[in-house]
């Protein structure tokens, strides 16, 4: 099935290329110039994965995010000008699933846009249920609780956590799980692992700050508990 992308940017000339270019590489593509558009496009097409620019006039690509967020769960790869690594965390903490920043190689970006849509469909174990404490993950409904209660995961969020559930007690790296996640490992980007584990924390964990499902493991990177503090 042909997947299909929206690119969201206020520019004409990059919007153009962008779904000249991605055409050409098999995806069907629909375009919108800021995020308000865009929020009207993401609900009719309902698109596979957005290509979004940050700075857009009506609506940027934070607001955007923030409320589209609500609706689903849709792969975001952030396309920006901006270089400030806080501007990238703040894209990340949102539900970015990754970022390039312009100028950029066409190649590149449907590198990323195909490793995301990779991770979130790939299946991370041969269960279809995982279970750990109040947690549990259903791989087929891609669906995650906790306590019984629903919690709404990123798909980059949802198949970390797949990762590390299916092999409680083993450290991955950051580059490791980049890789897991990706398929490739972007040299310089796996500090974005951060994140998304800060991310998760804070939605499975009773305390974010004293976690008792997703350990650091100091030097090394993160594994998922095999039993539970008491």
């Amino acid at each position: 099935m042909t997947k299909k992308i929206l690119v969201v940017d206020d520019k004409t000339e990059l919007r153009t290329l962008l779904k000249s270019y991605l055409t050409q590489e098999g995806f069907d593509v629909v375009t919108a110039n800021d995020g308000q558009e865009a929020l009207y496009v993401a609900r009719r097409e309902k698109p596979n994965l957005i290509i979004l620019d940050l700075m857009m006039p009506e609506m940027g690509g934070y607001e955007f995010m923030r409320s589209y967020s609500r609706e689903a769960d849709t792969p975001v790869v952030i396309l920006t000008a901006k270089i400030d690594e806080n501007d990238k965390v703040l894209g990340l903490e949102l539900g970015a699933d990754d970022y390039i920043t312009k100028p950029f190689s066409p190649r590149e970006l449907t590198a990323r846009v195909r490793a995301v849509l990779r991770r979130a469909e790939k299946q991370t174990s041969t269960q279809e249920i995982l279970r750990f404490g109040l947690v549990e993950l259903d791989w087929a409904g891609r669906s995650t609780t906790v306590n019984g209660e629903p919690v709404l995961l990123t798909p980059s969020e949802f198949s970390l956590l797949a990762t590390l559930m299916a092999s409680p007690g083993r450290v991955f790296s950051r580059l490791e799980l980049l890789d897991r996640l990706q398929g490739t490992a972007y040299e310089g980007y796996e500090r974005t692992i951060d994140v998304h584990i800060r991310n998760l924390r804070a939605k499975i964990e009773k305390d974010a700050s004293n976690p008792q499902y997703i350990e650091t493991v100091y030097g090394a990177g993160y594994r998922f508990a095999t039993r539970e503090q008491g």
